[in-house]
């Protein structure tokens, strides 16, 4: 049962909690129980609302600094991760594989906003060797929900 609630919450965790237990045929309590026994031990960590900023019309910069580290002796990357995601301005911090360490994103409201937090806090980490900035230009799909509306063949036909 913990893995179906968490695939249909994980979809919309707004779902109606009645709901939810009739489509898996169990009494609610019993997925109100299961829900804040995953809370308490953080497998559920937070519900969010995705949101369409370009929509809202709130101008937002979202960028992904690959960034490379030298990792501290007994502790690995996790004591600069915890470093670089303190950082209120940081949403996430990832160990990736490949020619970066960590994988860093952040928004702002502006290029140079996200730039300055580059140059004067992540840059100038001890353990930071280099960075890399990609700034996202445009979201099609974010959280598995399709941004982009698909465009209208605008074509006339011939006959």
């Amino acid at each position: 049962m913990r893995e179906k609630i968490l695939t249909f919450i994980e979809k919309n965790s707004r779902i109606d909690l009645n709901e939810l237990a009739i489509m898996l045929g169990v009494e609610e309590a019993a997925v109100v129980n299961e829900l804040e026994k995953m809370e308490k031990e953080r497998i559920i960590c937070g519900y969010h609302t995705l949101i369409d900023w370009d929509k809202a019309g709130i101008e937002k910069v979202t960028a992904m600094i690959e960034v490379r580290v030298t990792p501290q002796r007994g502790m690995g990357f996790d004591k600069i991760a915890e470093r670089i995601y303190n950082y209120p301005e940081v949403n996430s911090v990832y160990l990736i594989s490949g020619g970066f360490d960590l994988m860093v994103t952040l928004e702002g409201r502006t290029l140079r906003e996200v730039s300055q937090f580059v140059t004067d806090k992540l840059s100038t980490l001890d353990q930071v060797l280099s960075t890399k900035t990609n700034f996202i230009l445009k979201k099609y799909k974010d959280h598995g929900t399709i941004m982009a509306v698909p465009s209208k063949d605008e074509r006339i036909m011939m006959i």
